[in-house]
């Protein structure tokens, strides 16, 4: 099922490798948990970076290999900031 997106929040596809099974929605804060032949992906909502880095946090901790976390385009619904392959990161002066 998925989960409707509030403004200014992106929603995330984060691929592990291994089978999850769905009973663990509720620790990674209600992700949808798909899995294919090898992987499986972890898709919902994020509120901003520090919930990414949380969840980045539990598949560490659970000994999962990180294959890929990628944003899914055109879901921030804020309009304040650019989508995230718009954003230019500068180093200050």
């Amino acid at each position: 099922m998925e989960m409707p997106i509030s403004p200014g929040i992106l929603r995330y596809t984060i691929r592990v490798s291994g089978h999850l099974d769905s009973a663990w929605s509720d620790w990674f804060d209600g992700f949808e948990i798909k899995r294919t032949d090898l992987d499986t992906l972890l898709v919902g909502p994020v509120l901003d970076q520090a919930g990414l880095h949380g969840l980045l946090a539990k598949i560490r901790d659970l000994g999962l290999v990180l294959l890929s976390v990628e944003v899914e385009d055109g879901n921030e619904l804020s309009g304040g900031a650019p989508p995230v392959n718009d954003r230019v990161f500068r180093q200050p002066l």
